[in-house]
């Protein structure tokens, strides 16, 4: 008489993957294979994350100091990875995956949607106006730099006109070509990140490190430092449109989830290892005098170390890795800015007309117009970008962090993802929110 194994029942949320998406293992491995769309977007999600973030960490080190650096570093970073996960979790869950607006909608209702749409949004665009006043400021100071202009060309509004008309116009020509132009561009400026992290040492100053501050002032330095740390490795405008974009091909949402927190992970580790070398590196290289300068000066690290350097290679590699940054990282954050705007003029359009009649082509061309215009007036104000990147925070902090800790805690369905890191994620998200009154004050 033949005894039958008991069969072992895994809890609900234990499944393997090809269980969870309802495919045979060999079906799943096909579906989940590596193809040039998921390196696109780990090219896409690196060139977000090299921006202002990384260009710009060093300024806000070499005021604050490398302890304050380290001590944000140590919250920042495995927070990130957290918040980033659980952004990736609840938008490819939702039934319903178009724009952030329809997502957030989809869970909390209308109201929501649009309110938390119009906060992504708003994200977004102070995003456009860091990289746009980045980007024509630092070009022009090292046209400048190198003697190739007598003066500065941000100081004609035209220059920075035709940068922004050139960027948006490659960044609309779709994803294929978008992957095409960025591989080589963020190729080079990885490289250049590892290679100039390598090059800083022989300029290396102990004196750069400064001593360990005292427990309260570190505290709120390490606080209104963090906004910088996280946004130097911080890719979380190009999840929204990546996960979009893996939905709508992808008939399994459980194959969709894969490939999304694969590029994530994937990206999140090799920015983790790269830039954090190089942020300490050029910290360690730049005097706290030279990191006043640069901040009042509104310009990068890289193009203040630029104004004193005499080795042409040196100088180019800055280039390539600032010009280079700002541009990869434009084209990641308009990715997002075209999903959202698309999003909240669907919204408003769908209220006054049938949405058959509403005509997509226009409002595709109105949305490029009006980055076009959005961005110009950024640069002709040549607003303080660094600002920027704590006022920003709390929305980071909200949309990021607590909006998707809320989904988990209100959705049924997403209650699998509470744990001990999701109260991480809320401590940082609550950090966040008061980083900008902590920078003010």
């Amino acid at each position: 008489m033949s005894v039958t194994a008991p069969t072992q029942t895994l809890p609900i949320g234990k499944e393997p993957p090809h269980v969870k998406a309802g495919m045979a293992l060999d079906e799943w491995k096909a579906a989940i294979k590596f193809d040039s769309t998921d390196w696109g977007w780990v090219i896409m999600s690196i060139g977000m994350a090299i921006g202002a973030g990384i260009v710009f960490l060093p300024v806000k080190v070499g005021v604050l100091g490398l302890w304050v650096f380290l001590a944000s570093a140590v919250i920042g970073y495995p927070a990130m990875y957290l918040f980033q996960r659980l952004f990736i979790n609840t938008l490819s869950s939702s039934p319903k995956c178009q724009d952030y607006a329809g997502v957030i909608s989809g869970y909390l209702g209308n109201k929501w949607g649009a309110l938390l749409g119009v906060l992504y949004f708003i994200m977004l665009v102070i995003w456009v106006f860091v990289y746009s006043t980045a980007i024509n400021n630092d070009s022009a100071s090292f046209l400048h730099s190198f003697g190739i202009t007598e003066g500065l060309l941000s100081e004609n509004p035209l220059y920075g006109l035709a940068l922004v008309c050139a960027l948006v116009a490659i960044a609309s020509r779709g994803e294929k070509i978008l992957f095409k132009v960025s591989t080589g561009l963020v190729l080079i400026k990885l490289c250049t990140v590892a290679l100039l992290g390598v090059m800083m040492i022989e300029k290396w100053d102990v004196a750069n490190v400064g001593a360990i501050p005292e427990t309260g002032a570190g505290l709120k330095d390490a606080i209104e430092l963090l906004p910088f740390t996280l946004t130097s490795i911080l890719f979380i405008q190009s999840l929204s449109p990546m996960v979009i974009s893996y939905r709508s091909k992808e008939k399994s949402i459980e194959v969709a989830r894969f490939k999304a927190m694969r590029a994530m992970k994937i990206a999140f580790g090799i920015l983790f290892v790269t830039v954090f070398f190089y942020a300490i590196s050029f910290t360690l290289a730049m005097s706290h005098e030279q990191a006043v300068k640069a901040a009042e000066e509104n310009i990068s690290a890289l193009a203040m170390v630029a104004q004193g350097m005499d080795g042409t290679t040196l100088k180019l590699m800055s280039l390539m890795l600032n010009i280079f940054s700002v541009m990869t990282a434009f084209f990641g954050v308009y990715l997002g800015f075209r999903d959202s705007c698309q999003g909240l003029a669907m919204l408003a359009l769908k209220k006054v007309m049938p949405e058959d009649k509403i005509n997509k082509d226009l409002v595709t061309k109105g949305i490029i117009l009006f980055a076009i215009l959005m961005a110009w007036g950024a640069i002709v104000l040549n607003l303080p970008v660094l600002s920027f990147t704590s006022v920003c925070s709390p929305i980071f902090g909200l949309i990021g962090c607590l909006i998707p800790a809320y989904l988990v805690y209100q959705v049924p369905s997403l209650h699998k993802y509470k744990g001990a890191s999701l109260y991480l994620i809320i401590a940082t998200g609550i950090l966040l929110c008061v980083s900008p009154f902590v920078a003010f004050s």
